[in-house]
């Protein structure tokens, strides 16, 4: 599926909307067109002759869209994982609300978590359970040391102090009784 699905126009905007998330690009392996971010890929648009189809990974609505007479798990192995495929014949119209859907949940399952982060308005490393509070100032306006800073522990202090320790000496054998 090279050039010609994309004159039809439900395909040409579902792929445009693929790729108009951050960080993607379009590739052809096998033969097939796919969209990737960054080196994942996270839809496929193929079929056999006379059919339109597109795989997507759904890990949320796989299971209700496999109900629909138009899908089934995709294969090669790839349905154990939350990939759904669903083909169309050729002169079929697609029901492009639900696969522009289908095709967000992809991204979102396949992308960084920071890249979906970026998606949602949340800045990239900034999300609430990370942030930390600023550093203390003391009274003479040094910080004080950050509560994120790893404390000594008695555990720690044992270990160091044995790895630095000296390598015991070797005893002298104890004397047998035929020695004697």
């Amino acid at each position: 599926m090279a050039d010609e699905d994309l004159k039809n126009p439900s395909v040409r905007a579902l792929r445009d909307r693929a790729l108009s998330y951050p960080e993607t690009h379009e590739a052809f392996p096998w033969g097939h067109r796919v969209v990737k971010v960054r080196e994942k890929v996270f839809v496929f648009f193929g079929g056999d002759a006379g059919e339109i189809g597109i795989s997507v990974k759904l890990p949320l609505s796989g299971e209700a869209a496999l109900s629909l007479p138009f899908t089934e798990p995709t294969g090669y192995g790839m349905g154990k994982s939350g990939w759904v495929t669903a083909r169309f014949p050729a002169g079929e119209g697609l029901p492009v609300p639900i696969l522009g859907a289908w095709i967000d949940e992809s991204f979102r399952a396949i992308a960084p978590k920071r890249l979906v982060a970026s998606l949602d308005g949340v800045a990239p490393g900034k999300t609430k359970a990370r942030a930390a509070a600023p550093a203390k100032k003391t009274v003479a306006g040094k910080k004080a040391p950050s509560a994120a800073a790893p404390k000594k522990t008695a555990a720690s202090a044992n270990k160091k102090a044995r790895a630095t320790k000296a390598p015991a000496t070797k005893r002298p054998a104890r004397a047998t009784r035929s020695a004697r």
